[in-house]
C-alpha cells in the first residue's frame, strides 16, 4: 500500500484547494449538489439502520440497552457519504472550510477566492441535502395507502426525533456545547480528507475516510451539511403526523429553528475546526518542509 509522508500530504491538500478556488461558480455549485446529496444518503442509512436499537433514558437506568451499540451502528453506516465525495470529485463545505485556506497559505490565492468556494459549495450542499430530504420523507419515511392516505413509519419516526434532537439547543450553554461539537466534528472530518489524500490506492482511501468519520458520528458530533439533510428530513416527515402528542413533542422543530438553533452555529464551529484545527495548525507545522519542496 502507497502513502505519502505528511508533508506531502498537506502539500497536496493545498493544491487541492487551489484547483477548488479556481473552479467557475456553476461548477462549484453543481458539486456541492452532490456532495449535499451524497452526505445526505449516508444521513439516511444511518437513520434506517439506528432504528429500533436507540436506547431510552429508562433503558439505560435498567442496563437493559446500550446508547454506545445504536451510536456505533450509526456511526459504521454514515461514512458512505464522505467516501463517495472524495473519490468521485465533488465538494462539500466542511472539507473546504480546511482545504481552500490551505491553498490561501500555500499558494497564496485570495481569501476572497475562498469564500466564493465556501458560499457556492455551502448553497449547493443545502439544496442536493434537501432534495434527498425530500426524496427520503416521501419514500422510507411515509407510508400510502389505496386512498392516498399516509401514516409515518418507523424510520420516518426516527428521522423525527432526530430532528427535534438537534434543533433542541435553545439556551447559551446548550448552543456553547453545539458549537464545540461542531468543532470536534470538523477536525476529524479533515482528518479523513487528509487520510483519503494520504492513500493512492481505493482500499488505503476507504479506511483513511472511513474511521473519522464513524468516530465523529458515533461521538455525536454535530456536522453543518448532515444536519441540512437530517432537519429538513425531519421536517418533511412531520407533516405527515397526525397524533397530537407526536406534534406537541415536536413542536419546536420548525425551518426557523434549523437556523438558529442549529446551523448557524455548527457552521461557525465547523469552519473553526477545519479552518484552526487542521489547517493552520498543519501549515505551521508543515512550512518549513513545504518551502522545501518548491
Amino acid at each position: 500500500m502507497v502513502f505519502h509522508p505528511p508533508v506531502a500530504i498537506v502539500a497536496k491538500a493545498g493544491d487541492a484547494g487551489k484547483y477548488k478556488v479556481g473552479l467557475p461558480a456553476w461548477n462549484m455549485l453543481l458539486r456541492g449538489f452532490m456532495a449535499g446529496a451524497y452526505i445526505a444518503m449516508g444521513g439516511a442509512l444511518a437513520t434506517v439502520c439506528s432504528t429500533g436499537i436507540q436506547a431510552t433514558d429508562a433503558a439505560l437506568r435498567y442496563g437493559t440497552a446500550s446508547a454506545g451499540f445504536s451510536q456505533l451502528i450509526t456511526g459504521a453506516v454514515f461514512p458512505v457519504g464522505l467516501i463517495i465525495i472524495v473519490l468521485t470529485g465533488a465538494e462539500l463545505f466542511t472539507g473546504d472550510a480546511m482545504l481552500a485556506p490551505m491553498a490561501a497559505f500555500i499558494h497564496k490565492v485570495s481569501w476572497a477566492q475562498v469564500l466564493n468556494l465556501w458560499v457556492w459549495v455551502y448553497i449547493g450542499n443545502l439544496i442536493g441535502s434537501i432534495v434527498y430530504a425530500y426524496i427520503m420523507a416521501y419514500g422510507p419515511f411515509s407510508s400510502w395507502n389505496a386512498a392516498g392516505a399516509v401514516t409515518v413509519t418507523a424510520f420516518g419516526t426516527r428521522a423525527i426525533a432526530i430532528g427535534v434532537a438537534k434543533t433542541s439547543y435553545v439556551s447559551m450553554a446548550a448552543q456553547w456545547s453545539c458549537f464545540l461539537k461542531a468543532i470536534a466534528c470538523n477536525w476529524l472530518v479533515n482528518l479523513a480528507v487528509l487520510l483519503g489524500i494520504c492513500a493512492d490506492d481505493l482500499i488505503g482511501k476507504f479506511f483513511g475516510i472511513w474511521f473519522p468519520i464513524m468516530a465523529f458520528v458515533s461521538s455525536g458530533f454535530e456536522h453543518s451539511v448532515a444536519n441540512m439533510y437530517f432537519i429538513p428530513a425531519a421536517l418533511f416527515t412531520k407533516g405527515f403526523l397526525t397524533d397530537p402528542a407526536a406534534l406537541v413533542a415536536s413542536a419546536g422543530l420548525t425551518w426557523t429553528s434549523m437556523w438558529t438553533n442549529n446551523l448557524i452555529v455548527v457552521t461557525i464551529g465547523n469552519i473553526v475546526g477545519g479552518l484552526f484545527f487542521v489547517g493552520v495548525i498543519y501549515w505551521v507545522a508543515f512550512r518549513k518542509e513545504i518551502a522545501a519542496l518548491k
